[in-house]
């Protein structure tokens, strides 16, 4: 066999498990953030992708959604995901008093209580149209939103906190409906990527190509957005890293449910659905 004909046959096998992965992920030729959805073994009953939402049925997904062009690409999720595997930093902490003992070596170790630290979430946003970049506008409003309180003309909810929202990823004995406060978050806008535009409430038109070339390489639409001055116009980077600080919180009420024996064989969350971790 020539040289020729092995480079040929280790591209095309590396080709071929690529586009596997790919397919397997849930990408294919569109590349748009909200149809890629991350699955272990081809499972598709559960998705583990790292995501903060606000709590299903809760009063407030109307109010943050409902005839919200704004947020509307984060409605389908009551929240958004990260579309890369995110860097995460998660410590538990045991805290004890060192009480001195007279003519000693050693302190007594009196414990005093256990907790969860910040978590830190540090996730690549990637955009590669405007589709995406609506998705990412979207994103970072939510997370300037939930680290607000109700204020003002807020009729109903007014002197209420920041809201809850759910933390789930990487399955059930992981995150899986983590109650959680947003403590911060911050956003990278580098300067060394570029930035596309998009129109918050434009409709996205698509074109279609006829040529047999371009239906075989998978480019048969293009996205174009409406000219309306009128529409508003926001830039997104191609690529940005966004961090977010969060903090477990739980009700009295449901602290009352916990079990040291159930959580341990990680039976809690499914029998009271509260997310301990």
């Amino acid at each position: 066999m020539g040289l020729g004909n092995i480079v040929k046959n280790v591209a095309g096998g590396f080709i071929n498990k690529t586009i596997a992965r790919l397919k397997g992920a849930g990408l294919d030729t569109d590349s748009r953030i909200k149809n890629a959805k991350a699955k272990w073994s081809g499972r598709e009953d559960k998705d583990w992708r790292v995501r903060l939402q606000l709590p299903v049925g809760s009063d407030l997904e109307n109010y943050f959604f409902g005839e919200n062009p704004l947020l509307a690409p984060l409605l389908d999720y009551n929240g958004f995901f990260f579309p890369l595997t995110p860097s995460m930093i998660i410590q538990h902490s045991a805290n004890y008093n060192a009480l001195a003992q007279t003519h000693s070596n050693y302190p007594f170790q009196a414990y005093q209580n256990s907790q969860v630290d910040q978590l830190n979430i540090i996730g690549e946003f990637p955009v590669q149209n405007a589709e995406d970049a609506k998705y990412w506008v979207a994103t970072v409003n939510f997370l300037r939103t939930v680290t607000k309180m109700f204020f003002g003309k807020d009729d109903g909810f007014r002197g209420n906190p920041p809201p809850i929202l759910h933390l789930s990823g990487y399955g059930d004995h992981m995150f899986d409906k983590v109650p959680v406060i947003v403590q911060s978050f911050n956003v990278e806008l580098r300067n060394d990527h570029d930035y596309i535009s998009t129109k918050q409430g434009a409709d996205i038109k698509k074109e279609s190509f006829g040529s047999v070339v371009d239906i075989e390489q998978g480019f048969t639409d293009i996205e174009t957005q409406s000219d309306d001055d009128n529409i508003p116009q926001t830039w997104a980077p191609t690529l940005s890293t966004i961090s977010v600080g969060i903090v477990p919180i739980y009700s009295r009420e449901s602290l009352k449910n916990f079990s040291l024996k159930e959580f341990a064989s990680g039976t809690l969350n499914k029998t009271s659905g509260i997310g301990f971790i």
